[in-house]
């Protein structure tokens, strides 16, 4: 059986020789339907109020869900983007040393090339200076010849200008052996 204010307010008891004081069932009733009243209200308040909360909860749980939804992708992402970056260090870094490898490949040829170039060099200076010295060596003998030659040409030439002194002398003189004049 379901009551409310109006049907508390409106209930007529039937009327005994001994009953009850009817101004006292009266104020009685109006307190209980007041108060009827008052917790009808307050439970439509009550129910207008978790209504809402419950509407607020569920919104709520909905961005709670969607941050956490957020934050997962975040996660994700960033461990992706930390992956993504790691291999890309890695690619540098791997390209850096193969680079580094080559320039130093390249430099380690050129001075093998550059030290082939200098010991070429020395031989060609080491057979360069045995010609020169050969030229100057055979050029000294020359010269050494020459003196020796203009030594005796001097000698010749000098003995027989003793010789054609004498004989310039001795025609002036008699010669043993030869008749005189």
């Amino acid at each position: 059986m379901s009551v409310n204010r109006v049907d508390i307010l409106n209930h007529s008891f039937s009327r005994t020789l001994r009953g009850y004081n009817p101004e006292e069932v009266d104020n009685y009733l109006q307190d209980v339907a007041d108060t009827l009243a008052r917790l009808g209200d307050e439970r439509v308040r009550l129910t207008n109020l978790t209504t809402r909360l419950e509407e607020q909860l569920q919104s709520y749980a909905e961005r709670e869900n969607a941050v956490r939804e957020t934050l997962l992708i975040s996660r994700r992402m960033a461990e992706e983007l930390k992956s993504s970056a790691q291999k890309e260090a890695q690619l540098l870094i791997e390209a850096a040393q193969n680079r580094a490898e080559n320039l130093t490949n390249q430099a380690n040829q050129r001075l093998a090339r550059i030290l082939d170039e200098i010991a070429e060099a020395r031989k060609l200076k080491a057979q360069f200076e045995f010609k020169v010295r050969s030229v100057i060596e055979g050029h000294l003998k020359l010269l050494e010849l020459s003196r020796m030659e203009d030594i005796r040409m001097e000698r010749a030439t000098a003995a027989l200008k003793r010789g054609g002194e004498a004989e310039r002398a001795g025609g002036n003189r008699e010669s043993p052996g030869e008749p005189g004049a």
